[in-house]
């Protein structure tokens, strides 16, 4: 009988860092500011309502309860649609698209506008700034997450962006918003490739999040060198009792 050699099948390719991309962060270069075990963890509400389980199993989902309080809201990142078990609630799913910067040379040029640094005096204004234009979550200790850059116009700030999510190898930009009267100016393009170049001097890979129902802001992004890397599914969890 002629000898077959069968195809290992067992072994399947370690997955992209960026598909558990709120674990990786709170397991890696963000685990001093987590709360949680080796099978839940979440970041301080003050900071951002983003958490991850190590898996889907009840011991992880009953770790992940442990750690939401009250009418708390906490937000997962999956590549599939999660189903928690009926200790929650979903009080909101949404697609959301990872783009990673494939591109750099597509957001090389100079910023055109006076960029300055934001620190902890800034929050006010920060928060302020983030109620209007909405650009995803923003607390009172979202800064503790990393660099965070503004630029203002009669003293007055008018359009920030900064670093939220970091992992080994890749910094995420996010909280990119423009007060409205302001828009159209190329603020936000300064800024992103502002935090493109600060990230990059770093060697790490720059990635963000944006609904995919966003077009106008994926245009933009495409135009400054970031590609789609996988669609992610965004599920907004409360306690069932307080749903």
């Amino acid at each position: 009988m002629a000898y077959r050699e069968e195809k290992d099948t067992s072994t399947q390719p370690d997955p992209h860092p960026l598909d558990a991309v709120i674990w990786r962060a709170l397991t890696g270069v963000q685990a001093s500011l987590a709360e949680g075990d080796e099978r839940a963890r979440r970041y301080p509400a003050a900071i951002a309502p983003f958490a991850a389980t190590v898996d889907t199993e009840p011991a992880s989902f009953r770790s992940l309860l442990a750690l939401v309080a009250g009418d708390d809201r906490i937000a997962l990142f999956t590549t599939e649609e999660v189903e928690p078990p009926s200790a929650f609630s979903v009080v909101r799913r949404q697609s959301v698209d990872q783009m990673v910067l494939a591109d750099p040379g597509a957001c090389a040029a100079q910023p055109r506008a006076a960029i300055v640094p934001l620190g902890v005096a800034d929050v006010p204004e920060m928060l302020a700034l983030t109620s209007v234009t909405q650009p995803g979550p923003f607390g009172p200790r979202t800064i503790e997450l990393g660099h965070y850059i503004g630029i203002r116009r009669r003293s007055v700030l008018v359009a920030m962006a900064g670093e939220r999510m970091r992992l080994d190898g890749f910094t995420e930009v996010s909280a990119v918003c423009v007060e409205p009267v302001y828009r159209g100016h190329g603020f936000a393009v300064d800024l992103v490739r502002s935090l493109i170049s600060s990230i990059a001097a770093r060697s790490e890979t720059p990635f963000l999040h944006v609904f995919s129902s966003n077009h106008a802001a994926i245009a933009l992004y495409r135009k400054l060198g970031f590609t789609l890397r996988r669609r992610m599914r965004l599920a907004v969890l409360v306690r069932a009792e307080a749903g």
